[in-house]
């Protein structure tokens, strides 16, 4: 087993990469549990973190041959679209070393809670690879975006904080994640959908009208007192 894949409390999915003797390295078993794991979830929150707080994912397994890294690079690509599109609001919860593929695995969550040792890299320019390129100028500008994937330095919580590209730094950030998760639960499913979906929408004009759309039938009431 390469992905816990655990329903600790209702409505509440943990998917945990579970490869530390690899620094949660990616190989085709990890695509398929966590698609799997994603794919499968009743609803409410997914939680995405690890079990070895040293590192949430170092990217692809570099021991694969050649074509085994293409296909765990396909596989990668699907799961990040699966995971843009789920109406689940997505949490990751990371320490330690997320580098490529385990960086997008951070970006193409709807939310990020770093612990303060986390460290991201984009590397694939030095394989010859666009890596990033796709998710982070939404985070941190086209400039950081670009710097990020060209210079392939890592970047620390306390400065992916500042740049937008993590939400959280937290001393525990699993906690953190339960306790946010908690918090969207007690909230309308639908309207969070909502924030998701029409949160993902480049265009401020098409984004205000679904946001219109959504709203259209609000019957004026006032949300329960908690």
């Amino acid at each position: 087993m390469t992905v816990r894949i655990e329903d600790r409390e209702p409505g509440i999915r943990m998917l945990l990469l579970d490869r530390p003797a690899s620094r949660n390295a990616i190989d085709m078993s990890v695509v398929r549990g966590l698609h799997e794991g994603l794919a499968s979830a009743a609803g409410g929150v997914v939680i995405l973190s690890s079990t070895a707080p040293a590192s949430f994912s170092s990217g692809a397994d570099l021991g694969l041959s050649d074509d085994e890294r293409k296909a765990v690079s396909d596989g990668l690509y699907d799961l990040y679209m699966l995971m843009r599109s789920t109406p689940r609001p997505i949490i990751a919860a990371a320490s330690g070393h997320a580098v490529g593929g385990g960086a997008q695995l951070l970006i193409a969550s709807d939310l990020r809670i770093a612990g303060p040792d986390l460290a991201i890299r984009f590397m694939g320019p030095g394989h010859g690879l666009a890596v990033g390129a796709w998710g982070l100028p939404s985070l941190v500008g086209r400039g950081r975006a670009i710097d990020l994937c060209l210079s392939m330095r890592p970047v620390g919580a306390e400065e992916a904080l500042s740049i937008g590209l993590v939400d959280r730094v937290a001393a525990d950030p699993l906690d953190e994640a339960t306790a946010y998760a908690r918090h969207i639960l007690s909230l309308d499913s639908e309207a969070v959908a909502a924030v998701k979906r029409i949160s993902d929408v480049p265009d401020p004009n098409r984004a205000l009208s679904l946001e219109m759309e959504h709203n259209a039938g609000w019957d004026g009431a006032a949300a329960p007192r908690e």
